[in-house]
């Protein structure tokens, strides 16, 4: 900038010193400034005291609500965790490609009106400028198991272009990924994703986990993760699968529309070397992408959920 006779104004020349500095500090922030706004704090504010709190041990959920709902993470819960369950004739829900990122797999933005959450919130009397966004409805698991992999750039390679859509096996119905899902879990079929390297990058976001699995996956095969999304898939139960350093779906020769079966040891292993079949015949190997046993141990819980659940009951 420059001053009132045009001559040229420089930081160095309004920047106050060390000693300016703490003469200004002693003068004004002082012990009572900070303990009037610590009680100012605990006093809350008019709109928040006005708002009434049911006096109640549980929450009282609102069926009505389409913003907060009762989600359905422990609606199998047992006592005590079982013996792992292999999977058994999965369909291959989506088959990705690389640098599938987490926005991809549960999209934060407006929900389009041909969406599957559309149709679940206008079927509760919602109108399209009440919807509102996935991330203002993440408190949904209904909503946002519908959103699941609803971006429109998502790459299936089963439809060859972008789309929130994918296949059902053996019917060749092309469907929105939550309508597939939910025919195979009337079905009773275990699904599986296949995927490129990088699955899972982007953004740490959690309905990128939860998401799938309420779709009914149980396991993601892919060539590599990112870290955090991994930690996630396994935090709420879903097997992170890896091919060996090589090899992916294309080297082997899958096209997704075969299923897939596989066993988990007793003694499961961070890393240890598991074997998958298929219903064509063809056998390959996969590493069971744990790096440690307690992430190991949160697996067989079911999730990080099942496991604090338990150990508070």
């Amino acid at each position: 900038g420059t001053d009132a006779t045009g001559k040229s104004i420089y930081l160095q020349d309004i920047w106050p010193t060390r000693e300016e500095v703490q003469q200004t500090e002693e003068e004004r922030v002082t012990p009572s400034m900070f303990k009037a706004l610590k009680e100012k704090m605990e006093m809350g504010n008019k709109r928040w005291n006005s708002l009434e709190a049911p006096d109640s041990v549980l929450f009282p959920w609102d069926l009505k609500s389409t913003y907060i709902r009762c989600p359905s993470f422990f609606d199998k819960l047992t006592k005590e965790p079982g013996a792992l369950q292999p999977i058994e004739n999965a369909h291959v829900l989506l088959f990705l490609g690389d640098a599938v990122t987490t926005d991809h797999i549960s999209p934060a933005g407006s929900i389009a009106r041909s969406s599957a959450a559309a149709k679940y919130l206008t079927n509760r009397g919602l109108t399209p400028r009440e919807f509102n966004s996935y991330g203002a409805r993440r408190g949904n698991d209904a909503v946002m198991t519908r959103g699941t992999f609803a971006n429109i750039k998502l790459f299936n390679k089963f439809l060859g272009k972008p789309a929130p859509k994918t296949i059902h096996f053996p019917s060749g119905q092309t469907l929105d990924v939550f309508e597939a899902a939910e025919l195979y879990q009337k079905e009773g079929v275990p699904l599986i994703i296949l995927a490129g390297k990088k699955y899972g990058s982007g953004n740490s976001r959690d309905w990128a986990a939860k998401g799938p699995y309420l779709l009914g996956v149980k396991a993601v095969l892919a060539e590599s993760y990112e870290k955090i999304h991994k930690d996630h898939l396994i935090g709420i139960g879903i097997a992170p699968l890896q091919f060996l350093p090589g090899e992916n779906a294309d080297s082997l020769g899958l096209t997704g529309r075969e299923t897939y079966s596989l066993a988990f040891p007793e003694e499961l292993s961070p890393g240890v070397t598991l074997t998958m079949k298929t219903s064509t015949g063809k056998v390959f190997s996969v590493i069971a992408s744990f790096d440690n046993d307690v992430e190991v141990a949160l697996y067989k819980h079911g999730g990080l959920l099942n496991f604090v659940a338990r150990k508070f009951s």
